[in-house]
Protein backbone atom coordinates (compact mmCIF):
# COMPACT_ATOMS: atom_id res chain seq x y z
CA UNK A 1 0.00 0.00 0.00
CA UNK A 2 3.10 2.27 0.37
CA UNK A 3 1.85 3.93 -3.38
CA UNK A 4 -0.65 5.54 -1.60
CA UNK A 5 1.21 7.47 0.35
CA UNK A 6 1.89 9.40 -2.67
CA UNK A 7 -0.75 11.88 -2.99
CA UNK A 8 -0.65 11.97 -6.44
CA UNK A 9 -0.97 7.94 -7.32
CA UNK A 10 -4.09 8.18 -5.39
CA UNK A 11 -6.05 10.36 -7.48
CA UNK A 12 -4.39 8.96 -10.45
CA UNK A 13 -5.43 4.74 -9.30
CA UNK A 14 -9.19 6.92 -8.80
CA UNK A 15 -9.35 8.45 -11.83
CA UNK A 16 -8.16 5.07 -13.78
CA UNK A 17 -10.53 2.94 -11.76
CA UNK A 18 -13.42 5.43 -12.33
CA UNK A 19 -12.39 5.63 -16.53
CA UNK A 20 -12.95 2.05 -16.28
CA UNK A 21 -16.25 1.62 -14.25
CA UNK A 22 -17.25 3.64 -16.96
CA UNK A 23 -16.01 2.28 -19.86
CA UNK A 24 -17.95 -1.03 -18.99
CA UNK A 25 -21.35 0.77 -17.77
CA UNK A 26 -20.79 2.35 -21.24
CA UNK A 27 -20.47 -0.63 -23.08
CA UNK A 28 -23.75 -2.48 -20.95
CA UNK A 29 -25.83 0.70 -21.76
CA UNK A 30 -25.15 1.21 -25.46
CA UNK A 31 -24.77 -2.46 -26.45
CA UNK A 32 -28.65 -2.10 -25.00
CA UNK A 33 -29.33 0.86 -26.63
CA UNK A 34 -28.79 -0.03 -29.94
CA UNK A 35 -29.91 -3.58 -30.08
CA UNK A 36 -33.21 -2.38 -28.82
CA UNK A 37 -33.52 0.62 -30.99
CA UNK A 38 -32.24 -1.27 -34.57
CA UNK A 39 -32.78 -4.98 -33.70
CA UNK A 40 -29.57 -5.30 -36.67
CA UNK A 41 -26.56 -7.46 -35.09
CA UNK A 42 -24.61 -5.48 -37.69
CA UNK A 43 -25.55 -2.04 -35.82
CA UNK A 44 -24.20 -3.57 -32.90
CA UNK A 45 -20.81 -4.72 -34.30
CA UNK A 46 -20.54 -1.00 -35.63
CA UNK A 47 -20.99 0.21 -32.22
CA UNK A 48 -17.96 -2.23 -30.96
CA UNK A 49 -15.94 -1.07 -33.90
CA UNK A 50 -16.87 2.50 -32.98
CA UNK A 51 -15.84 2.61 -29.56
CA UNK A 52 -13.18 -0.15 -29.50
CA UNK A 53 -11.44 -0.58 -32.78
CA UNK A 54 -11.49 2.59 -34.12
CA UNK A 55 -9.99 4.67 -31.29
CA UNK A 56 -6.71 2.67 -31.34
CA UNK A 57 -5.58 4.76 -34.71
CA UNK A 58 -6.80 8.37 -32.99
CA UNK A 59 -5.57 7.97 -29.51
CA UNK A 60 -1.86 7.93 -30.14
CA UNK A 61 -1.94 11.26 -32.23
CA UNK A 62 -4.21 12.83 -29.62
CA UNK A 63 -1.82 11.28 -26.81
CA UNK A 64 1.01 13.01 -28.38
CA UNK A 65 -0.74 16.31 -28.94
CA UNK A 66 -1.40 16.48 -25.31
CA UNK A 67 1.58 14.88 -23.08
CA UNK A 68 3.39 18.13 -23.20
CA UNK A 69 0.91 19.44 -21.03
CA UNK A 70 0.65 18.96 -17.97
CA UNK A 71 -1.25 16.37 -16.48
CA UNK A 72 -3.40 18.33 -13.65
CA UNK A 73 -4.70 20.62 -16.69
CA UNK A 74 -4.77 17.95 -19.25
CA UNK A 75 -6.68 15.13 -17.66
CA UNK A 76 -9.23 17.09 -16.37
CA UNK A 77 -10.26 18.51 -19.79
CA UNK A 78 -10.40 14.84 -21.09
CA UNK A 79 -12.70 13.67 -18.65
CA UNK A 80 -14.78 16.98 -18.71
CA UNK A 81 -15.07 15.63 -22.19
CA UNK A 82 -15.99 12.12 -21.78
CA UNK A 83 -18.78 13.89 -19.07
CA UNK A 84 -19.53 15.71 -22.22
CA UNK A 85 -19.54 12.66 -24.74
CA UNK A 86 -21.93 10.97 -22.18
CA UNK A 87 -24.29 13.92 -21.64
CA UNK A 88 -24.81 13.73 -25.66
CA UNK A 89 -25.18 9.74 -25.40
CA UNK A 90 -27.43 10.31 -23.06
CA UNK A 91 -29.51 12.53 -25.10
CA UNK A 92 -29.80 10.29 -27.65
CA UNK A 93 -30.89 7.36 -25.67
CA UNK A 94 -34.20 9.23 -25.98
CA UNK A 95 -34.52 10.72 -29.50
CA UNK A 96 -32.25 7.38 -30.94
CA UNK A 97 -30.27 7.99 -34.13
CA UNK A 98 -27.82 5.51 -34.55
CA UNK A 99 -25.03 7.43 -36.82
CA UNK A 100 -24.54 10.13 -33.74
CA UNK A 101 -24.12 7.73 -30.99
CA UNK A 102 -21.82 5.78 -33.56
CA UNK A 103 -19.75 9.19 -33.99
CA UNK A 104 -19.62 10.24 -30.06
CA UNK A 105 -19.02 6.65 -28.98
CA UNK A 106 -15.43 7.09 -31.00
CA UNK A 107 -14.97 10.35 -29.63
CA UNK A 108 -15.41 8.83 -26.15
CA UNK A 109 -13.34 5.89 -26.77
CA UNK A 110 -10.45 8.02 -28.28
CA UNK A 111 -10.66 9.95 -25.18
CA UNK A 112 -10.79 6.94 -22.88
CA UNK A 113 -7.44 5.70 -24.54
CA UNK A 114 -5.65 8.82 -24.20
CA UNK A 115 -6.59 9.23 -20.26
CA UNK A 116 -5.13 6.00 -19.65
CA UNK A 117 -2.07 6.45 -21.58
CA UNK A 118 -1.54 10.06 -19.47
CA UNK A 119 -3.03 8.65 -16.46
CA UNK A 120 0.63 5.60 -16.77
CA UNK A 121 2.73 8.35 -17.51
CA UNK A 122 1.70 10.13 -14.20
CA UNK A 123 1.95 7.35 -11.99
CA UNK A 124 5.44 6.37 -13.52
CA UNK A 125 6.84 10.18 -12.88
CA UNK A 126 5.19 9.84 -9.51
CA UNK A 127 6.48 6.34 -8.48
CA UNK A 128 9.45 5.55 -10.85
CA UNK A 129 11.96 7.23 -8.57
CA UNK A 130 10.61 5.73 -5.32
CA UNK A 131 10.91 2.07 -7.01
CA UNK A 132 8.00 1.82 -6.36
CA UNK A 133 6.19 1.85 -9.90
CA UNK A 134 5.37 -2.29 -9.58
CA UNK A 135 3.65 -1.96 -6.51
CA UNK A 136 1.50 0.88 -7.70
CA UNK A 137 1.15 -1.27 -11.27
CA UNK A 138 -0.55 -3.86 -8.92
CA UNK A 139 -2.78 -1.74 -7.41
CA UNK A 140 -3.90 -0.58 -10.47
CA UNK A 141 -4.36 -3.30 -11.90
CA UNK A 142 -6.67 -4.62 -9.03
CA UNK A 143 -8.53 -1.57 -9.52
CA UNK A 144 -9.03 -2.43 -13.06
CA UNK A 145 -10.27 -5.93 -12.10
CA UNK A 146 -12.67 -4.90 -9.35
CA UNK A 147 -14.14 -2.78 -11.92
CA UNK A 148 -13.89 -5.14 -14.47
CA UNK A 149 -16.72 -7.28 -12.29
CA UNK A 150 -18.84 -4.47 -11.23
CA UNK A 151 -18.45 -2.38 -13.48
CA UNK A 152 -20.46 -4.80 -16.27
CA UNK A 153 -23.08 -5.31 -12.96
CA UNK A 154 -23.62 -1.80 -12.71
CA UNK A 155 -24.35 -1.37 -15.70
CA UNK A 156 -27.12 -3.91 -16.42
CA UNK A 157 -28.67 -3.12 -13.02
CA UNK A 158 -29.30 0.50 -13.52
CA UNK A 159 -30.55 -0.41 -17.29
CA UNK A 160 -32.51 -3.20 -15.82
CA UNK A 161 -34.23 -0.76 -13.13
CA UNK A 162 -33.93 2.15 -14.84
CA UNK A 163 -32.58 2.95 -18.51
CA UNK A 164 -29.93 3.31 -20.64
CA UNK A 165 -29.94 6.45 -20.38
CA UNK A 166 -30.10 6.62 -16.84
CA UNK A 167 -26.72 4.88 -17.16
CA UNK A 168 -25.33 6.93 -19.80
CA UNK A 169 -26.19 9.71 -16.97
CA UNK A 170 -24.45 8.27 -13.78
CA UNK A 171 -21.41 7.89 -16.29
CA UNK A 172 -21.38 10.98 -17.04
CA UNK A 173 -21.93 12.49 -13.60
CA UNK A 174 -19.02 9.97 -12.67
CA UNK A 175 -16.52 11.77 -15.31
CA UNK A 176 -17.63 15.02 -14.30
CA UNK A 177 -16.53 14.55 -10.50
CA UNK A 178 -13.20 13.13 -11.54
CA UNK A 179 -12.47 15.99 -13.49
CA UNK A 180 -13.28 18.31 -10.54
CA UNK A 181 -11.07 15.96 -8.48
CA UNK A 182 -8.10 16.06 -10.34
CA UNK A 183 -8.38 19.77 -11.37
CA UNK A 184 -7.89 20.27 -7.87
CA UNK A 185 -4.81 18.36 -7.51
CA UNK A 186 -1.55 20.55 -7.25
CA UNK A 187 0.55 17.17 -6.55
CA UNK A 188 -0.19 16.06 -9.90
CA UNK A 189 3.08 15.57 -11.83
CA UNK A 190 4.34 18.28 -14.31
CA UNK A 191 4.40 18.05 -18.08
CA UNK A 192 8.13 17.67 -20.43
CA UNK A 193 7.35 20.77 -22.13
CA UNK A 194 9.70 19.75 -25.20
CA UNK A 195 7.37 20.87 -27.82
CA UNK A 196 7.40 20.09 -31.17
CA UNK A 197 4.39 19.15 -33.92
CA UNK A 198 2.05 16.79 -32.77
CA UNK A 199 2.85 14.21 -36.05
CA UNK A 200 6.52 15.04 -35.15
CA UNK A 201 6.45 13.73 -31.46
CA UNK A 202 4.14 10.47 -32.29
CA UNK A 203 6.64 9.40 -34.61
CA UNK A 204 9.14 10.27 -31.87
CA UNK A 205 7.48 7.38 -30.13
CA UNK A 206 6.66 5.35 -32.97
CA UNK A 207 10.69 5.31 -33.32
CA UNK A 208 11.51 4.53 -30.00
CA UNK A 209 9.29 1.22 -30.03
CA UNK A 210 10.83 0.18 -32.86
CA UNK A 211 14.27 0.66 -32.44
CA UNK A 212 14.38 -0.85 -28.40
CA UNK A 213 14.47 -4.10 -28.66
CA UNK A 214 12.78 -4.63 -25.41
CA UNK A 215 9.84 -2.08 -26.17
CA UNK A 216 9.68 -3.97 -29.84
CA UNK A 217 9.62 -7.57 -28.19
CA UNK A 218 7.05 -6.29 -25.59
CA UNK A 219 4.61 -5.11 -28.07
CA UNK A 220 4.68 -7.42 -31.02
CA UNK A 221 4.47 -10.64 -28.33
CA UNK A 222 1.65 -9.21 -26.31
CA UNK A 223 -0.25 -8.75 -29.83
CA UNK A 224 0.22 -11.55 -30.44
CA UNK A 225 -0.80 -13.26 -27.12
CA UNK A 226 -3.73 -10.66 -26.97
CA UNK A 227 -5.04 -11.75 -30.37
CA UNK A 228 -5.04 -15.47 -29.25
CA UNK A 229 -6.60 -14.73 -25.62
CA UNK A 230 -9.32 -12.63 -26.90
CA UNK A 231 -10.81 -15.48 -29.22
CA UNK A 232 -12.47 -16.74 -26.35
CA UNK A 233 -14.02 -13.25 -25.32
CA UNK A 234 -17.67 -13.30 -27.85
CA UNK A 235 -18.30 -16.94 -27.90
CA UNK A 236 -18.41 -17.73 -24.42
CA UNK A 237 -22.17 -17.60 -23.51
CA UNK A 238 -22.36 -19.84 -26.47
CA UNK A 239 -19.58 -22.21 -24.55
CA UNK A 240 -21.43 -22.05 -21.51
CA UNK A 241 -24.96 -23.03 -23.31
CA UNK A 242 -24.15 -25.09 -25.68
CA UNK A 243 -20.84 -26.94 -24.24
CA UNK A 244 -21.44 -26.79 -20.49
CA UNK A 245 -25.48 -26.99 -20.73
CA UNK A 246 -25.75 -24.32 -18.42
CA UNK A 247 -28.25 -21.10 -18.06
CA UNK A 248 -28.01 -16.94 -17.26
CA UNK A 249 -26.06 -17.94 -13.82
CA UNK A 250 -23.70 -20.70 -14.74
CA UNK A 251 -22.46 -18.14 -17.51
CA UNK A 252 -22.46 -15.32 -14.72
CA UNK A 253 -20.42 -17.26 -12.80
CA UNK A 254 -18.04 -18.42 -15.11
CA UNK A 255 -17.28 -14.94 -16.11
CA UNK A 256 -17.26 -13.79 -12.17
CA UNK A 257 -14.72 -16.66 -11.54
CA UNK A 258 -11.96 -15.60 -14.33
CA UNK A 259 -13.04 -11.81 -12.51
CA UNK A 260 -11.61 -13.65 -9.56
CA UNK A 261 -8.75 -14.77 -11.14
CA UNK A 262 -7.86 -11.52 -12.00
CA UNK A 263 -8.25 -9.99 -8.18
CA UNK A 264 -6.04 -12.80 -7.31
CA UNK A 265 -3.79 -12.71 -9.73
CA UNK A 266 -2.82 -8.86 -9.25
CA UNK A 267 -2.44 -10.08 -5.45
CA UNK A 268 -0.03 -12.68 -6.48
CA UNK A 269 1.94 -9.75 -8.36
CA UNK A 270 2.70 -7.67 -5.64
CA UNK A 271 3.54 -10.31 -3.27
CA UNK A 272 6.62 -12.12 -6.07
CA UNK A 273 9.64 -9.74 -5.06
CA UNK A 274 12.57 -12.07 -6.89
CA UNK A 275 11.18 -13.31 -10.01
CA UNK A 276 12.48 -12.32 -13.09
CA UNK A 277 10.45 -9.79 -15.55
CA UNK A 278 10.41 -12.35 -18.33
CA UNK A 279 9.46 -15.41 -15.87
CA UNK A 280 6.38 -13.62 -14.65
CA UNK A 281 5.52 -12.66 -18.26
CA UNK A 282 6.27 -16.37 -19.71
CA UNK A 283 4.85 -18.43 -16.56
CA UNK A 284 1.24 -15.76 -16.78
CA UNK A 285 0.85 -16.47 -20.02
CA UNK A 286 1.27 -20.23 -20.04
CA UNK A 287 -1.29 -19.92 -17.11
CA UNK A 288 -3.58 -18.54 -19.14
CA UNK A 289 -2.85 -21.09 -22.26
CA UNK A 290 -3.24 -23.94 -20.42
CA UNK A 291 -6.50 -22.53 -18.60
CA UNK A 292 -7.90 -22.06 -22.20
CA UNK A 293 -6.63 -25.86 -23.24
CA UNK A 294 -8.75 -27.32 -20.05
CA UNK A 295 -11.83 -25.55 -20.78
CA UNK A 296 -11.79 -26.72 -24.36
CA UNK A 297 -11.74 -30.84 -23.10
CA UNK A 298 -14.45 -30.54 -20.25
CA UNK A 299 -18.51 -30.26 -19.97
CA UNK A 300 -18.99 -29.24 -15.96
CA UNK A 301 -19.20 -26.33 -14.97
CA UNK A 302 -17.34 -26.59 -12.03
CA UNK A 303 -14.52 -27.66 -13.65
CA UNK A 304 -14.64 -24.95 -16.20
CA UNK A 305 -14.42 -22.71 -13.64
CA UNK A 306 -11.96 -23.74 -11.61
CA UNK A 307 -9.68 -23.63 -15.19
CA UNK A 308 -10.99 -19.67 -15.51
CA UNK A 309 -9.53 -18.84 -12.19
CA UNK A 310 -6.10 -19.95 -13.15
CA UNK A 311 -6.85 -18.40 -16.62
CA UNK A 312 -7.90 -15.10 -14.31
CA UNK A 313 -5.08 -15.52 -11.91
CA UNK A 314 -2.64 -15.22 -15.30
CA UNK A 315 -4.11 -12.71 -16.48
CA UNK A 316 -3.86 -10.64 -13.55
CA UNK A 317 -0.14 -11.19 -13.66
CA UNK A 318 0.41 -11.28 -17.26
CA UNK A 319 -0.87 -7.90 -18.40
CA UNK A 320 0.50 -5.69 -15.73
CA UNK A 321 3.92 -7.37 -16.01
CA UNK A 322 4.29 -5.99 -19.37
CA UNK A 323 3.02 -2.85 -19.13
CA UNK A 324 5.41 -2.51 -15.94
CA UNK A 325 8.41 -3.87 -18.23
CA UNK A 326 7.81 -1.55 -20.87
CA UNK A 327 7.53 1.84 -18.59
CA UNK A 328 10.62 0.60 -17.42
CA UNK A 329 12.60 0.82 -20.54
CA UNK A 330 10.83 4.16 -22.00
CA UNK A 331 12.31 7.35 -21.38
CA UNK A 332 10.46 9.48 -19.11
CA UNK A 333 9.49 12.12 -22.21
CA UNK A 334 7.41 9.09 -24.05
CA UNK A 335 5.70 7.45 -20.76
CA UNK A 336 2.16 8.35 -22.50
CA UNK A 337 3.02 7.90 -26.35
CA UNK A 338 4.91 4.81 -25.64
CA UNK A 339 2.28 3.16 -23.56
CA UNK A 340 -0.61 4.64 -25.43
CA UNK A 341 0.78 2.63 -28.05
CA UNK A 342 0.57 -0.50 -25.74
CA UNK A 343 -2.96 0.36 -24.92
CA UNK A 344 -4.55 0.99 -28.74
CA UNK A 345 -2.24 -2.51 -29.65
CA UNK A 346 -4.58 -3.65 -27.43
CA UNK A 347 -7.82 -2.24 -28.47
CA UNK A 348 -6.82 -3.57 -31.93
CA UNK A 349 -6.09 -7.24 -31.46
CA UNK A 350 -8.52 -7.35 -28.96
CA UNK A 351 -10.95 -6.57 -32.17
CA UNK A 352 -9.06 -9.21 -34.47
CA UNK A 353 -9.28 -11.75 -31.51
CA UNK A 354 -13.36 -11.41 -31.11
CA UNK A 355 -13.13 -11.22 -35.18
CA UNK A 356 -11.41 -14.72 -35.29
CA UNK A 357 -13.38 -16.05 -32.21
CA UNK A 358 -16.25 -15.22 -34.01
CA UNK A 359 -15.11 -17.14 -36.91
CA UNK A 360 -14.09 -20.33 -35.43
CA UNK A 361 -16.82 -20.98 -33.74
CA UNK A 362 -19.50 -20.81 -36.64
CA UNK A 363 -17.13 -23.10 -38.58
CA UNK A 364 -16.41 -25.68 -36.03
CA UNK A 365 -17.30 -25.28 -32.13
CA UNK A 366 -16.94 -22.90 -28.96
CA UNK A 367 -14.41 -26.25 -27.66
CA UNK A 368 -12.34 -25.32 -30.67
CA UNK A 369 -11.92 -21.77 -30.69
CA UNK A 370 -10.76 -22.52 -26.91
CA UNK A 371 -8.22 -24.85 -28.09
CA UNK A 372 -7.07 -22.47 -30.77
CA UNK A 373 -6.54 -20.06 -28.10
CA UNK A 374 -4.97 -22.46 -25.63
CA UNK A 375 -2.51 -23.86 -27.91
CA UNK A 376 -1.49 -20.51 -29.20
CA UNK A 377 -0.45 -19.43 -25.70
CA UNK A 378 1.47 -22.69 -24.96
CA UNK A 379 2.79 -22.24 -28.60
CA UNK A 380 3.78 -18.72 -27.98
CA UNK A 381 5.33 -19.31 -24.16
CA UNK A 382 8.01 -22.02 -25.94
CA UNK A 383 9.21 -19.76 -28.50
CA UNK A 384 9.86 -17.14 -26.11
CA UNK A 385 11.94 -19.70 -24.06
CA UNK A 386 13.75 -21.02 -27.67
CA UNK A 387 14.31 -17.34 -28.76
CA UNK A 388 15.63 -16.75 -24.85
CA UNK A 389 13.02 -13.64 -23.97
CA UNK A 390 14.85 -13.01 -21.08
CA UNK A 391 17.57 -11.70 -22.93
CA UNK A 392 15.44 -8.63 -24.16
CA UNK A 393 14.63 -7.67 -20.47
CA UNK A 394 17.03 -5.48 -19.32
CA UNK A 395 17.54 -3.88 -16.26
CA UNK A 396 15.02 -1.12 -15.72
CA UNK A 397 16.04 2.32 -17.53
CA UNK A 398 18.26 4.80 -15.30
CA UNK A 399 16.38 7.39 -13.85
CA UNK A 400 17.14 11.37 -13.75
CA UNK A 401 19.11 12.13 -11.07
CA UNK A 402 20.40 15.26 -9.17
CA UNK A 403 23.72 16.64 -9.53
CA UNK A 404 25.05 14.23 -6.23
CA UNK A 405 23.51 11.22 -8.26
CA UNK A 406 20.74 10.71 -5.62
CA UNK A 407 16.77 9.98 -7.37
CA UNK A 408 14.80 12.96 -7.88
CA UNK A 409 12.05 12.47 -5.32
CA UNK A 410 8.82 12.69 -7.65
CA UNK A 411 6.33 15.93 -7.48
CA UNK A 412 3.97 15.99 -4.26
CA UNK A 413 5.69 12.79 -2.95
CA UNK A 414 6.28 12.65 1.32
CA UNK A 415 10.09 12.74 0.16
CA UNK A 416 10.42 15.62 -2.60
CA UNK A 417 11.17 18.43 0.26
CA UNK A 418 13.99 16.67 1.79
CA UNK A 419 17.63 17.24 0.78
CA UNK A 420 19.88 14.16 -1.05
CA UNK A 421 21.19 12.76 2.26
CA UNK A 422 18.04 12.78 4.06
CA UNK A 423 15.87 11.46 1.00
CA UNK A 424 18.67 8.80 1.17
CA UNK A 425 19.10 7.63 4.64
CA UNK A 426 14.77 7.76 4.29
Amino acid sequence: MAPLRTPAFGRLLTAYTVNAVGDYVGVVALAVLVYAETHDPLATTALFIATQFLPAFAAPALTARVDQIAIRRSLPLIYLGEALMFVGLATLATSFSLWPVLVLAFLDGTLMLTARALTRAGVNTALQPSGLLREGNGLMNIGFAVASIGGAALGGLIVDLASPAAALGADAVSFALVAILLAFSRQLPAAETEGGQTFARLREGLRFARQNVTARVLLLGESVALVLFTISVPIEVIYARETLGTNDAGFGLLLSTWGAGIVLGSLLFLGIKQRSTAGRILVSTLAIGVAYLGMSRVDELWIACAFSVLGGLGNGIQWVSVMTALQEVTPEALQARVVGLLESVASITTGVGFLLGGVITAVTSPPTAFAVAGSGGVLLVLVGVLVGFGRYMPAPAVEPASPDGMPLAPPGSPHADLDPAERAHT
